[in-house]
């Protein structure tokens, strides 16, 4: 099984034409991989999860998922606002067919925000919608998951539920995981790809290249 990215472009209408901000890459992501993104901001990091994700389809080229590929993690990927936590959880639970009633229990023991788990997501704070959003991502078991910057929805506790929970639905699962920070691809992650000019630049080594990566 694998995620396979081939020839990939995406390009966004800009006045007088269009940018390129992904030009024909081509990757494959093994079951296991545990990859680190590195690359300037602007460099198109966020719309490279988003088109291996499904979230967005490629200007050209193609994404073949041979195993199944979760949102970026914390995102608001397919989230209602006008309805419950709830109602947002039984959403999930369809579409990927899961058991209703555990996704349920799971998201909202997980989520921790009491009763609001039943009123609209559009009346939830800034903290409790992080809350629900990484309760709905955990909720699924994907063979690969995407993490746009490290997970910080909640208090210094609730983050470090988050990030036990994400090793324990690891596994033998892959990552791809973006973050301006080292030491967080040193903890997570195996190898690295460097994101420019709308190419990936792979290295084996990490310390490679995440030196690469800072000498941008």
């Amino acid at each position: 099984m694998a995620l396979i990215l081939e020839n990939v472009w995406k390009s966004y209408p800009v006045r007088g034409g269009r940018r390129d901000i992904l030009r024909g890459i081509n990757a494959v992501i093994e079951r296991g991989d545990a990859v680190g993104i590195l690359g300037r901001n602007g460099a198109g990091k966020s719309t490279l999860m988003r088109v291996m994700s499904g979230v967005e389809s490629p200007t050209q080229g193609r994404v073949r998922r041979e195993m199944s590929v979760s949102w970026p993690l914390g995102s608001g990927f397919g989230l209602q606002a006008s309805l419950s936590g709830a109602d947002n959880a039984r959403f999930i639970a369809r579409i990927y067919g899961q058991d209703v009633r555990e996704t349920l229990d799971f998201v909202q023991s997980f989520s921790e925000i009491g009763q609001y788990f039943h009123e609209p997501v559009r009346t939830y704070s800034a903290g409790m919608m992080g809350r629900l959003l990484m309760g709905l991502s955990f909720a699924v078991k994907f063979d690969c998951y995407l993490v746009d910057e490290i997970i910080s929805a909640g208090d210094q506790r609730f983050v470090q539920r988050c990030q036990t929970m994400l090793e324990e639905r690891l596994g033998n699962a892959s990552l791809l995981m973006v973050s301006h920070f080292a030491d967080h691809i040193r903890q997570y992650c195996r190898t690295a790809v460097v994101l420019r000019n709308g190419l990936l630049e792979l290295y084996e080594d990490l310390d490679e290249g995440i030196a690469v990566y800072q000498s941008l």
